[in-house]
């Protein structure tokens, strides 16, 4: 049992370093081959974990030429078109100023009910309203409304907007987040200083947020944990 839990604990960090590895992507927005080469992982990290007669190397040795094949792969079709294209597909438009292209949601096998649904997920409750819609090659939908169905900007109404509203996390459960001090324009000392000025700790601060103005919102740990 020892066994199979080490096996399974060490197959477990090396699926995480692979994915890391291969790309930050939701599952979503895999493509065929990303797609592919996760569920053959998978299935090769459960044998792995299971047969504890083989040795640990017989299943990470094929994980490792699946993750540097895919790799390989992506950079070729970067700079390759057609073969991103004959292995990825091409973006396909299914609505073009309001009309259906049945042709291509036959193709694509997608009926009518199932581009409804897409598009009630995007706020859009008719075809007329859409000038463009695109199934891209990951299979999510992109709507492109027509002029006269998009909501005003603040450049449209003439107003001035403000882009210091956009508001981090700079300290979760006590620990500082450098990525969102970077964010919004700070640094630790500024942090001290502020939590000094409250009276606190960081240790005594559950979330702390702040936007590139400077403005901040502290809760506090709650003294019951």
């Amino acid at each position: 049992m020892l066994i199979i839990i080490i096996r399974t604990a060490m197959l477990y960090l090396v699926i995480i370093a692979a994915v890391r590895f291969m790309g930050k992507r939701q599952i979503s927005e895999l493509q065929t081959t990303e797609l592919v080469v996760t569920m053959l992982i998978s299935d090769i990290a459960s044998l792995a974990a299971q047969n504890t007669s083989q040795p640990l190397l017989y299943g990470l040795v094929p994980m490792t030429v699946l993750v540097i094949s895919e790799v390989i792969l992506s950079g070729v079709m970067i700079k390759v078109e057609p073969l991103r294209r004959l292995i990825c597909g091409r973006p396909i438009v299914v609505i073009n100023d309001g009309k259906i292209e049945q042709r291509e949601l036959k193709r694509l096998r997608m009926s009518v009910e199932d581009l409804s649904e897409e598009l009630r997920q995007q706020n859009v409750f008719s075809f007329k309203d859409v000038l463009f819609a695109i199934v891209e090659t990951n299979g999510r939908l992109s709507i492109l409304k027509k002029p006269e169905n998009e909501n005003p900007t603040m450049k449209d109404l003439g107003l001035p907007s403000d882009d210091s509203q956009i508001e981090t996390v700079v300290i979760n459960d006590g620990s500082i987040s450098e990525p969102a001090l970077r964010i919004c324009g700070a640094d630790e000392k500024l942090i001290d200083d502020i939590l000094k000025k409250q009276g606190l700790t960081k240790k005594q601060v559950f979330i702390m947020t702040m936007d590139r103005s400077h403005k901040y919102n502290i809760i506090e740990r709650s003294k019951a944990l």
